[in-house]
């Protein structure tokens, strides 16, 4: 999916800020394929990230992280709405206690909290997993979340 990011954000680069996918040569290997090869991709533990430096450069650069708690820790890393100002959850993956609000994205009653959290401070937060899919904006999240099982 990521693959069809990178031609409709016109990005010129990729930033994956992962502490997991830093340590692993397996990880890092896997989504450098993901990506053409003319776009470099750097994938930098998450207290590396330098989100204001990112997006002082002139072209475009597109940073992944994991999951709502990556989110929350790149806001310590300059992450910000003037910096970023559109938040899109492509994929959160099933676990334990998630509901889906999305049929790619599965949030915690927690996580929900971080997002409206992160909504009211001036980002704005969205789930789709392609460009291609309609945008669901933090009111529809809520919503599917309360109407989850």
């Amino acid at each position: 999916m990521l693959e069809t990011w990178i031609p409709r954000l016109g990005v010129r680069g990729v930033v994956v800020a992962d502490d997991e996918a830093a340590r692993s040569p397996l990880a890092r290997a896997a989504m450098t394929l993901c990506v053409p090869p003319e776009v470099p991709v750097r994938i930098v533990p998450l207290v590396e990230l330098d989100a204001a430096a990112l997006a002082a450069l002139p072209e475009p650069v597109l940073v992944l992280v994991r999951d709502v708690a990556g989110l929350v820790e790149a806001t310590r890393h300059g992450l910000a709405p003037t910096t970023a100002r559109r938040l899109n959850l492509g994929n959160v993956h099933y676990s334990p206690g998630r509901k889906a609000v999305t049929p790619s994205v599965f949030i915690t009653a927690e996580e929900l909290a971080q997002l409206q959290a992160l909504a009211a401070a001036g980002f704005e937060v969205e789930a789709r997993a392609i460009p291609s899919d309609a945008p669901a904006g933090i009111e529809q999240l809520v919503r599917a979340f309360r109407a989850a099982k």
